[in-house]
């Protein structure tokens, strides 16, 4: 993939976890319809297994790039095997590295040098392989601001969801209320610097509970989700697009409340009838945001 026609990291929706042994399972990430793909060397590796997934990085991330798909890796932590995944996957040129329980901005400096090392090493142009810290755990949580403003390669930071539950202590459900709080801080922590934010995965694999799921990370603001069924990439990629009817819907409500206000004479419009329904401030502000999104994406 060439560095110019990579998707901007608020455009990549779905990122797609794929168990980084299982040749058979990467190489048909292709067909998966993801923005981003991860061969990952941490939970869907055992241990034992890692030497072969090292092995498989090369053919499968020039697999992907082939199919213009962005190349991510995560590595385990430096100190648990992550400086040789990083030697091992580094030559292949991967677009994002990421790696699991970053919990301090020291663990991001320490991984952003190693990545030069090897960049050095492999001939890479210094600086352009991105990083991705994965939140997951309450001290990463607190952390958040802080670990992104730590290097200059961080494009988007993502939080987890079943080590985050085990950290807290929590009852893990279906409906996943145990993790509302830690949702909507690290949303707002991204938020506040700038910096793009990735949902925490659906981990079960019942259709309505990701649905329900994918409706909640929208409503909070998320516009990329991290997933581990493949089977979830469809659903992901549909909530996080605006449709020809969303557009068609949020232009009419511009449109109203534009006209309305042009008839007022300077009064405040407190709503506009769009439809049939009742318009307000909200409506119109999302309308807005509906839009800018769309633009984006080049829709518009």
């Amino acid at each position: 993939m060439n560095p110019s026609s990579k998707k901007a990291p608020a455009l990549r929706r779905s990122w797609l976890f794929l168990a980084g042994a299982d040749r058979q399972a990467l190489l048909e990430g292709v067909h998966s319809g993801a923005d981003v793909l991860v061969q990952e060397l941490e939970t869907f590796t055992p241990p034992a297994r890692r030497p072969e997934a090292r092995q498989l990085s090369g053919e499968v991330l020039n697999a992907w790039r082939e199919a213009g798909i962005l190349t991510s890796v995560r590595v385990n932590p430096l100190e648990n095997g992550g400086m040789e995944d990083l030697e091992a996957v580094m030559r292949h040129r991967p677009d994002i590295i990421m790696m699991s329980f970053i919990s301090t901005p020291m663990q991001v400096v320490a991984l952003d040098q190693a990545v030069s090392h090897y960049e050095r090493e492999y001939g890479i142009p210094t600086g352009s392989t991105e990083l991705v810290p994965n939140i997951e755990s309450t001290q990463g949580l607190i952390n958040t601001m802080a670990i992104a403003k730590c290097s200059a390669r961080i494009s988007a930071l993502l939080v987890a969801t079943e080590d985050m539950v085990a950290d807290m202590g929590a009852r893990r459900t279906r409906a996943g209320h145990e993790l509302d709080y830690v949702r909507s801080r690290f949303l707002v922590e991204c938020a506040a610097v700038g910096m793009p934010s990735i949902d925490c995965p659906y981990s079960y694999s019942d259709n309505e509970g990701a649905e329900l799921d994918m409706q909640r990370c929208r409503d909070l603001g998320f516009r990329s989700k991290a997933i581990v069924n493949a089977q979830f990439v469809p659903v992901v990629n549909r909530w996080l697009t605006p449709t020809a009817a969303e557009l068609s819907l949020a232009r009419r409500v511009i449109q109203a409340f534009d006209e309305a206000r042009s008839r007022s004479g300077g009064k405040r419009v407190p709503a506009a009838v769009v439809d049939g329904f009742l318009a307000e401030i909200p409506d119109y502000l999302a309308a807005q945001r509906l839009i800018a999104r769309a633009i984006q994406f080049g829709m518009e």
